[in-house]
């Protein structure tokens, strides 16, 4: 009676003492709470110390709640090698165990012996014991339990089971909890990595929030050489060991990486020094240590990109929950890269089309559908002599204006043009009502669907073009004359000679000398033409060697100046003595100085010719100076010119071609050198070459 009175009593507070703690729990959702109230309630409503632990996920430690009879709760966390729990966690039932029979070695080292007089009443948790337990392995232990304590072997494990059921909820909850986090986190990183066009931006996510969010040591990213196919790793994301060291390169196929990329197969490696795809020479490199990562392809529809790597799990093992987690990020992540290199190229491309279209030197204009400027560039501007961003907006009709015509056939013409290019010469207006001739060149810009969305017009400038083509006319026709006149002369003598009219040898003389003359001028004519050509050609340009000037000189003078002498002229020379050779040609230095001598005598009616020549500043300084008939200042920028004479030589009926200053010019500059002119009308001129000289 006594003993089923006993047992009764003892079910009763069992009964009792669940209750409680089940009201407790009700509304509790943490684990190590869980724990806590477990521990704190037994211990006092059955007056025995109780131990409650549990391990943490990766089994490393056992957070630990001891409670004494009073109610005394203290937590520990105990290293799993001194916990001593494994006898419980090994049996899967309640066992007892004797202090007396525990080896002394044990007792000293052990956090649990530690506490027990005798014994200690315990069984391991979850209970019942399978495979896919959601709360970690930990004990329910019960320190010096007496005889008639309420909870013996059997109660112990009903009460075990019931702090199962509270244990695996609170852990169920801070899974979803955390996997509700972690999607947070996910979405949020994937929006701000879809929303960025900066590789920079992108790479300062991947080494901020998502590593913690990883809890990794480090993140990298390698990306794909689209030529060799090799992956370099993005060095800002390479930690401080690597600042000092080359980029990090992995050849085709080479290391985990390679593997992943070639493969375009996701990887988890918890010890890679046994992985023999690990490339070690990049850790024995740095000093960095690689222990466990995964690896994943980055991959845009079918083409790998390159490759992304979470390195040392701070805290375990990697499992399959980080690879999904790695993967979430792992599309967005290489799809921001594509974006952002697609970015790159395009504002590359833009930067690129825009200094191509500023620095042109035709106009150009695009308008849309509707006839609305949409670009205009700085040489349309000056050509229409207006501010270029002032015609953005506005209709093309408006702002070019045409002369004898409108815009508008134009502009309809190349809307319908398919293969040719429309061109049309007129005479644009000027916003100052001048009239400027151009050459206006369209071409249409059609989308996919052959819809035509804009136009390009390009206006070039005809004034050179028809400058060129009046000095080649002029050029023409002062040859016809020059040609002319000699050819007359000579043929008239030829016919007196021939006539019998030089009835003695001296008038036979003098029409033979005149006949000589003007076949020496026509000589000379054509030799200058024969010069233009080769200079055209370069042939005059092609040999380089050390020219003596003073030899030059000293072959070249005595001629002109018996030239100068018989017009009735000075003629002057100061020609340095032993003058370092320059760089040239002989003939075209030849060229250069008879030119400017012979140019300073024909335009020099009486005074003085000078040559002067002499070493200055490391330059070998030619003048030829005359006190001829000057050039007009408005003249001067027009001298060097191909065909161009000036007025004053023409209304002077001085013969000539237009090409003798421009060989001089064109000759001179091929050898590193330059030529100036300063001149007053009437006063004379003075012409001045620089050559350098020839280093020793």
């Amino acid at each position: 009676m006594t003993t089923s009175s006993g047992t009764t009593s003892a079910s009763v507070e069992v009964h009792q003492l669940w209750q409680r703690i089940s009201q407790e729990l009700a509304h509790i959702f943490d684990a190590h709470f869980v724990c806590a109230t477990a521990a704190s309630e037994i211990a006092v409503q059955t007056g025995v110390t109780t131990v409650v632990a549990v391990s943490d996920p990766q089994r490393q430690y056992f957070d630990v709640w001891i409670c004494d009879r009073d109610g005394n709760l203290r937590q520990k966390r105990w290293d799993k090698k001194t916990a001593s729990f494994e006898p419980f966690l090994e049996a899967q039932q309640v066992v007892r165990l004797e202090k007396f029979g525990r080896p002394a070695a044990e007792q000293v080292s052990s956090e649990l012996w530690l506490l027990p007089r005798d014994d200690i009443l315990g069984i391991a948790l979850p209970y019942p014991a399978h495979s896919n337990a959601i709360t970690p392995p930990g004990v329910l232990c019960l320190i010096d339990p007496q005889d008639n304590c309420c909870l013996n072997a059997e109660t112990l494990a009903q009460f075990a089971g019931n702090v199962t059921v509270y244990l695996d909820r609170a852990y169920l909850r801070h899974q979803v909890d955390r996997q509700e986090v972690e999607f947070a986190v996910i979405s949020d990183i994937s929006h701000t990595l879809t929303a960025t066009l900066s590789l920079e931006n992108v790479f300062q996510q991947l080494s901020g929030t998502i590593r913690r969010t990883l809890n990794v040591q480090s993140l990298s990213v390698g990306l794909t050489e689209e030529v060799t196919g090799d992956i370099v790793f993005v060095e800002s994301l390479m930690g401080p060991l690597f600042k000092a060291l080359p980029a990090v390169r992995l050849k085709r196929g080479q290391g985990i990486a390679g593997w992943v990329a070639e493969h375009r197969e996701p990887v988890i490696i918890n010890d890679a020094y046994t992985d023999q795809r690990f490339y070690r020479t990049i850790d024995q490199r740095s000093g960095f240590q690689t222990r466990s990562m995964i690896c994943i392809p980055l991959q845009v529809e079918e083409r790998t990109i390159g490759v992304l790597q979470a390195i040392n799990r701070q805290h375990g093992k990697f499992t399959q929950h980080d690879l999904r987690l790695l993967q979430a990020i792992g599309g967005p992540l290489a799809a921001a890269i594509e974006n952002a290199r697609l970015h790159m190229d395009v504002l590359s491309e833009k930067r690129r089309i825009e200094t191509i279209f500023s620095s042109m030197s035709e106009g150009v204009v695009t308008v849309n559908a509707n006839g609305i400027i949409t670009q205009a560039n700085d040489a349309i501007g000056a050509l229409l002599v207006a501010n270029p961003v002032e015609m953005i907006g506005q209709n093309v009709y408006d702002v070019v204006r045409l002369k004898e015509s409108s815009l508008k056939p134009f502009i309809q013409q190349v809307t319908a043009a398919k293969d040719e290019y429309p061109q049309l010469a007129t005479d644009l207006q000027q916003s100052n009502a001048d009239f400027l001739a151009v050459l206006i060149s369209g071409a249409p810009i059609a989308q996919e669907d052959g819809t035509i969305s804009e136009l390009i017009l390009v206006f070039s400038d005809l004034r050179q073009i028809r400058e060129v083509e009046r000095m080649r006319d002029d050029f023409f026709h002062g040859i016809v004359h020059e040609l002319r006149t000699p050819l007359a002369t000579i043929l008239m003598y030829a016919r007196l000679l021939r006539e019998g009219k030089a009835q003695d040898a001296a008038k036979a003389g003098r029409f033979l000398g005149v006949i000589e003359r003007e076949s020496d001028r026509l000589q000379k004519m054509v030799r200058q033409m024969l010069q233009l050509a080769k200079q055209d050609v370069r042939e005059l340009q092609r040999s380089w060697e050390a020219v003596a000037l003073n030899s030059l000189f000293e072959e070249m003078l005595p001629p002109l100046a018996d030239q100068a002498t018989e017009k009735g002229l000075v003629f002057r020379q100061r020609i340095e003595p032993n003058l370092p050779p320059v760089m040239g040609n002989p003939e075209t230095m030849h060229l250069i100085f008879k030119n400017l001598l012979d140019n300073a005598i024909k335009f020099t009616p009486s005074g003085a010719v000078q040559v002067t020549a002499r070493l200055q500043n490391g330059m070998l300084h030619v003048e030829i100076s005359d006190e001829g008939i000057g050039i007009p200042r408005q003249s001067l920028p027009n001298m060097f010119k191909r065909f161009y004479r000036t007025q004053t030589a023409v209304e002077r009926g001085i013969a000539g071609t237009g090409l003798g200053l421009y060989m001089v010019k064109e000759s001179v500059e091929n050898y590193n050198g330059s030529i100036t002119v300063e001149s007053t009308e009437g006063k004379g001129s003075t012409f001045t070459v620089r050559l350098p000289v020839v280093e020793v």
